[in-house]
């Protein structure tokens, strides 16, 4: 069965933003109908994100699974996805990889498997923030792109930094990392799919970049 694919830009900096659209990330997804605005405790067995950034935890925290279906902010795609206070940063299963210019700024374009249909691919194209090296298991340097995403876990969203990379080996798209978990998510690591994603609506201008 041949792959179909679907195709997401997300227009900022130098290029026009989508109409109608708010915020400065905007996703024009053609999966669905309108432009949107991209919007472990230790003891116990629990792990937190918040206080493996800080000392002085605030103490209303949600509490997630260590699976949780994630959403990307601004488009239909929800992935059934691994939450980690390890990780600093999040990453994203990226495949067919190409970077390219526009209006003389870095863009990546890539695919992700679509979370519903597995033999079918949707395209992104996203303004590259900045990349990083990574050292391999076998000693040679990776060099990562990373791109920001508003990610909705139940009712936190918050626009942060995503490396891209294939993740073809492991069994989830997405990986939540430290930065779009800390002072906002504490991680039940014996439970999952507690928060069901509740990204806020594209016209209502809700983004917190800070936290949820």
């Amino acid at each position: 069965m041949s792959s179909h694919h679907s195709h997401f830009r997300v227009p900022c900096r130098a290029a026009p933003a989508a109409a109608g659209a708010t915020g400065n990330l905007a996703t024009r997804p053609l999966r669905i109908g309108a432009a949107c605005a991209v919007l472990l405790l230790a003891g116990a067995g629990w792990l937190s994100a918040a206080v493996a950034g800080s000392a002085d935890a605030p103490r209303d925290l949600m509490v997630a699974g260590y699976l949780e279906r994630v959403q990307i902010a601004g488009t239909d795609l929800v992935f059934k996805a691994r939450l980690d206070s390890g990780a600093t940063l999040s990453s994203l299963n990226a495949l067919a990889l190409e970077r390219f210019e526009l209006d003389g700024e870095p863009w990546v374009r890539f695919d992700v498997v679509d979370p519903e249909q597995e033999d079918e691919r949707i395209s992104f194209e996203y303004p590259i923030t900045r990349d990083i090296r990574i050292v391999q298991h076998n000693g040679e340097h990776q060099r990562r792109p990373v791109i920001e995403l508003t990610l909705c876990i139940g009712g936190h969203h918050r626009l942060a930094e995503v490396s891209l990379v294939d993740r073809s080996q492991f069994t989830y798209q997405l990986l939540v990392g430290r930065n779009h978990l800390r002072d906002a998510v504490l991680i039940d690591p014996g439970r999952r799919y507690l928060q069901p994603p509740q990204c806020p609506a594209a016209s209502d201008g809700s983004h917190d970049p800070a936290g949820g």
